[in-house]
C-alpha cells in the first residue's frame, strides 16, 4: 500500500481482521474520564495490560502516588489494587502507542475561547495533537477510539490525519465510544452502565474492530447493553444525551421560579412530575443550576453544530437551555442581595460547597463560581468551605471570572477548612453544593455564632427547613416560599 492510498479508511474492506484478541490498551489522557475508565478495565480484564499516558508529569506522579489527582468514590481502591499489576501510569506516550493494539483518545475538549465559534464550538486541538502523535509513532494494526466528547464528524478528521501519516505496515480503524459517566458516581456508572455505545465503519474491518472493543467490555457488561452503531450516530448520541439531561435540569429550574412567584412548592411539583413514567424523577432536583465540564460545553457544541447546518430554530432551542441555567444562578444571587437588605457590601457570607456537585473535587463551571462572582460584584466578603475542593483552585476559579479586577479576590475571599469557622460572624450561609455533611452540622451552634438576623440560602434543597426556622434562621430555598422564623417579631 502506498502512503497516499486510503484503502484502510472507513468504507474500505481491505484491512485484515484485528486478531488475536486485545491484550494491551493505551489511553492518552489521564483525566476524569481516562483514569477511572481504564482503571475499571484493568480491574475487570486482568489479562489485558492497561497503560495510561499523559504529558503532565505532576498528574502522572499523583496517579502513581498515595493521593490520586481526582477524587471519585471507589477509585482509590481500584487503582491501588491494579497498579503495578496490569495498570500503569507513564509520560512515555510513544511506548504506549507502540505497544497497544487499542488506543483511547481521552483528552480535554473544551469550548473554544477564540476565533470562529468562540464560546460555542468545541476546541479539538488536543484531539488533533493526539491523532498526529499516533500517526507518527504507530506500527501495525491499531484500533483508535474516541473517548473524548467530540462534535459529529470528528472521527472523519481523525481518520484523515491518521491516514496521511501511515506507511505500508500501518493500518487503523477509528471508533467512537463515548462515556456516559456522572462525576461522583463514575465507578458505579462504569461497573453497571445503562449502555455501552460503540460506533464504527460498517465494513468487515470496522465491524471486527467494534467486536474487539465490545469483547473488552463484555468481561463485565451484559452483551445486550453493548450497542453497535455507525460513528456519526455514536458521536451525536453523546451530545444529545447531555443536552437532554441539561434540558431537564433547566426545565425544573424554570418551574422553580414560577413556584417562588406563586407559592407552589417545587418539591411537591417535581415529585408529581417525576411519577409520570414518561418523564421519570431523575434530574428533577431544582437547584442553583448545573455545572461541571460537560453539560454547558456539550449543549453549546450542539448549538454550534446546528448553526453551522443552518438549523437556526434548533440552535435557538438548545441555546435556551444554557440561557435558563445562567438565569437561575443570577436569580439566586439577586435573592441573597435582596434579602440582606439590598446590600452585601462588606458583609461576611459563608459559601458552603464549591465543587459543582457532591462526591467530587471538580469545580469546573460550578454554580458556586458565578454566585460568588455576583456577590463579589456587590463587594461581599466570601468565606468558602468545601470538603474536597482545592483552595488554590477555588481562588483561581474566582479570579478567572474577575478578569477585570482579579486582585479583588485576594481582598474579598478566604477559604477555610472548617464550616463552623466559616459561619462565625457571617450574615448568611449559602448552600451551593449538596454535600451530605451539610445536613449533619450543628445549626444551633452556627446560629449562635452569626450576625442577626441570620440567613440560610439553601440552593440545593437539602436541609431541614422547619428545624432551621425553629432555631431562628431566616430561610430561603430554591422553588419555595418560606415562613418567617419562629422567634421573628418584625411587623412586616
Amino acid at each position: 500500500m502506498q502512503k497516499d492510498q486510503t484503502s484502510n479508511a472507513p468504507g474500505s474492506n481491505h484491512i485484515q481482521p484485528f486478531t488475536p484478541r486485545i491484550n494491551c490498551i493505551c489511553c492518552i489522557g489521564a483525566g476524569y474520564v481516562g483514569g477511572p475508565t481504564c482503571a475499571v478495565i484493568a480491574l475487570k480484564c486482568p489479562e489485558i495490560q492497561v497503560l495510561i499516558v499523559d504529558k503532565n508529569q505532576d498528574r502522572i506522579n499523583a496517579w502513581n502516588g498515595e493521593t490520586l489527582p481526582i477524587y471519585e468514590p471507589g477509585l482509590d481502591e481500584i487503582v491501588k489494587h491494579c497498579r503495578g499489576r496490569n495498570l500503569f501510569f507513564s509520560t512515555d506516550i510513544d511506548a504506549g502507542i507502540r505497544d497497544a493494539q487499542l488506543i483511547f483518545i481521552s483528552v480535554n475538549t473544551p469550548t473554544k475561547t477564540y476565533g470562529i465559534g468562540k464560546g460555542r464550538a468545541t476546541d479539538l486541538q488536543f484531539v488533533e495533537a493526539a491523532a498526529r502523535h499516533i500517526g507518527q509513532i504507530a506500527t501495525g494494526k491499531k484500533i483508535i477510539v474516541e473517548k473524548s466528547t467530540v462534535p459529529v464528524k470528528a472521527a472523519e478528521s481523525i481518520a484523515k490525519i491518521l491516514y496521511s501519516n501511515i506507511d505500508d505496515n500501518v493500518s487503523f480503524e477509528v471508533l467512537s465510544n463515548p462515556e456516559f459517566l456522572a462525576e461522583g458516581t463514575a465507578i458505579n456508572d462504569l461497573l453497571q452502565p445503562d449502555r455501552v455505545l460503540i460506533g464504527g465503519s460498517q465494513t468487515d474491518p470496522g465491524i471486527e474492530a467494534i467486536n474487539q472493543l465490545a469483547w473488552v467490555y463484555e468481561h463485565w457488561v451484559p452483551p445486550s447493553k453493548v450497542l453497535r452503531t455507525n460513528v456519526w450516530s455514536s458521536e451525536l448520541s453523546k451530545l444529545a444525551s447531555n443536552a437532554f439531561l441539561a434540558q431537564k435540569v433547566s426545565s425544573i429550574n424554570a418551574v422553580s421560579a414560577i413556584c417562588e412567584a406563586t407559592g407552589a412548592d417545587i418539591s411537591d411539583v417535581a415529585h408529581s412530575i417525576g411519577l409520570d413514567k414518561r418523564i421519570g424523577s431523575k434530574y428533577l432536583q431544582a437547584s442553583i443550576g448545573f455545572g461541571g465540564s460537560c453539560f454547558q460545553k456539550d449543549v453549546l457544541s450542539l448549538t454550534y453544530i446546528c448553526e453551522a447546518l443552518n438549523l437556526t430554530e434548533v440552535a435557538d432551542y438548545w441555546h435556551q437551555v444554557v440561557v435558563m441555567n445562567n438565569y437561575q444562578k443570577k436569580r439566586f444571587a439577586r435573592k441573597i442581595i435582596q434579602c440582606l437588605f439590598h446590600t452585601v457590601s462588606n458583609k461576611r457570607i459563608a459559601i458552603f460547597g464549591f465543587t459543582f456537585k457532591k462526591d467530587t473535587a471538580d469545580t469546573r463551571e460550578s454554580s458556586s463560581i458565578y454566585v460568588g462572582k455576583y456577590l463579589m460584584d456587590e463587594e461581599a466578603r466570601l468565606v468558602v468551605y468545601d470538603p474536597k475542593a482545592d483552595k488554590g483552585q477555588i481562588i483561581s476559579d474566582l479570579r478567572e471570572v474577575s478578569s477585570q479586577d482579579p486582585q479583588r479576590v485576594d481582598r474579598l475571599v478566604s477559604v477555610i477548612n472548617d464550616p463552623y469557622d466559616a459561619a462565625k460572624d457571617a450574615h448568611a450561609i449559602v448552600i451551593c453544593t449538596e454535600w451530605d455533611e451539610f445536613k449533619a452540622l450543628d445549626y444551633e451552634k452556627i446560629y449562635n455564632s452569626m450576625y442577626k438576623p441570620a440567613y440560610i440560602f439553601d440552593g440545593r434543597i437539602i436541609l431541614d427547613h422547619a428545624a432551621l426556622l425553629r432555631i431562628g434562621f431566616h430561610v430561603e430555598v430554591v422553588g419555595k416560599v418560606m415562613k418567617k422564623p419562629v422567634n421573628d417579631l418584625t411587623p412586616f
